[in-house]
């Protein structure tokens, strides 16, 4: 396993257990960062407009297109250590 893999793996772990309770932003910006490093892409339909929350988060992920796997783990990983900066 990569250096980089244990670290995205970490910071997975480790966005659980952050102090703070993130902004829907910066919640967003977890889950599109994690989706675009685990499964490449956005896929699947978008969800209809009385899906608000499955619309955002299609959303976010969609705007990653063409982003690598290694770039979205590094900025995962770096989001997750300045939340956990923030108290």
């Amino acid at each position: 396993m990569s250096d980089l893999q244990e670290q995205f793996e970490k910071a997975a772990k480790d966005s659980k257990n952050i102090a703070v309770k993130p902004s829907n932003d910066d919640l967003l910006f977890l889950y599109a960062h994690y989706k675009q490093a685990n499964e490449g892409n956005c896929t699947g339909k978008r969800p209809g407009m009385m899906d608000l929350v499955g619309r955002a988060k299609y959303d976010a992920w969609k705007k990653l297109e063409g982003m690598t796997k290694e770039d979205a783990m590094k900025k995962y990983i770096d989001k997750v250590h300045s939340l956990k900066g923030k108290i």
